[in-house]
């Protein structure tokens, strides 16, 4: 995700600096005239404004606290636009350690998959300081096709982009107990999948999904499992945190951990259904 993102703002004319741990992934974008930094801290001081793009809160935590971390080099008046998902805790955290720095956090995670961001349909949640989200608007319209504007509290854009994870592994769960049920009862999967996209289910999340259900192309991963359970997790937590309960994340927290038991933690999140299947004596 990183690295499309990266090139879309090369592409759209944007002075980029990028890091990267493994230097080797950074070649397709220095061809395309980005420049190399050296450390985290270097690409942070680069403009004053820095989008991170990184897997799990661990991984934020890290990056903006290591020495040579984003709240080191960051100057007084920096944005940090954090693009990951991640929890809600750790957001309130960082933001708090941006303000003790005289920096500015902008929580900004994204909707879509890779081949999104390539194809200029990603969506944006951005949600901070109205003057920093106006300085960053620019950068995060280059990025995709929508930018959504959720408020003055970076942790809203991180549990909007949470509700919405949720609410897609409860689509993908759903689709998995009715694909097996037609199953079950003769109807031929490629056939439903036709009735779930060409009637009021007809949207990318039930067209995208149906067809991996369908082909069972789950070993071609654009969303882990591993992911996916990260996700979950989060959205169980932030609800325990606003006291509001959850069951369905939680029956596909479940779900998950069971494709884990299985050996599938790095494949795509839609092997949900292949659980379903299994429970259901079709697999």
């Amino acid at each position: 995700m990183g690295q499309a993102m990266a090139t879309r703002l090369v592409q759209a004319g944007h002075e980029v600096m990028v890091y990267n741990r493994t230097r080797e992934k950074l070649a397709p974008l220095l061809a395309l005239g980005a420049q190399p930094a050296a450390s985290i801290a270097e690409a942070a001081r680069y403009g004053g404004i820095v989008l991170s793009m990184v897997s799990d809160d661990a991984a934020l935590t890290s990056v903006a606290h290591d020495p040579q971390g984003l709240l080191a080099g960051l100057p007084r008046g920096g944005i940090h636009v954090a693009m990951g998902t991640h929890g809600v805790p750790t957001v309130e955290a960082l933001e708090k350690a941006h303000q003790a720095a005289g920096q500015t956090l902008v929580s900004a995670p994204v909707l879509g998959r890779p081949e999104a961001v390539t194809a200029g349909r990603l969506g944006v949640l951005a949600a901070g300081e109205a003057a920093a989200l106006a300085r960053v608007r620019a950068l995060l319209e280059a990025l995709g096709r929508r930018v959504f504007e959720l408020g003055s509290e970076p942790r809203a854009a991180a549990a909007t982009k949470l509700a919405n994870n949720m609410l897609l592994a409860c689509a993908i769960e759903a689709m998995g107990e009715a694909f097996s049920l037609v199953q079950k009862c003769g109807a031929p999967p490629a056939a439903f999948q036709e009735v779930v996209t060409d009637g009021l289910f007809a949207s990318p999340a039930y067209t995208i999904y149906a067809r991996i259900i369908t082909e069972r192309s789950w070993d071609k991963a654009g969303f882990s499992v591993a992911l996916g359970l990260k996700d979950v997790d989060l959205a169980l937590a932030a609800g325990g945190r606003a006291a509001v309960p959850l069951p369905s994340a939680s029956v596909c927290r479940e779900r998950l951990l069971s494709a884990v038991a299985h050996g599938d933690v790095q494949k795509d999140w839609a092997v949900m259904a292949l659980e379903q299947a299994r429970a259901s004596g079709l697999d």
